[in-house]
């Protein structure tokens, strides 16, 4: 297939896949050998996907965007990526105590 005037081809979902997961298959895998790389899995894309939506949760990005930017149907779903930690619960707790925001 080929991309609207361009004439370039369109790299597939599949391939895009298999680059990204051969090209990963050390980092996925620090301690292996890279006379092994051809017997190791690497990432993803759907692991990419998952990544870049925890990291957009933990960064502060809002409930409703989760859901559209990562077309699910529903907020529950991403509960999973969006975990925060101990430090990111301090963080928010801090942020809105009003007794932090009063002048002294």
């Amino acid at each position: 297939m080929y991309a609207w005037r361009s004439g370039w081809a369109r790299l597939s979902y599949r391939l895009a896949e298999e680059i990204f997961e051969c090209a990963t298959r050390l980092l996925a895998n620090p301690l292996a050998s890279p006379d092994a790389i051809e017997n190791l899995d690497g990432w993803t894309l759907h692991q990419l996907r998952h990544t870049a939506l925890t990291h957009d949760a933990k960064h502060g990005t809002s409930t409703p965007m989760l859901p559209a930017r990562s077309r699910h149907a529903s907020v529950r779903s991403l509960e999973r990526y969006a975990r925060p930690g101990v430090d990111a619960i301090a963080r928010h707790v801090a942020e809105r105590n009003p007794a932090a925001r009063q002048p002294q």
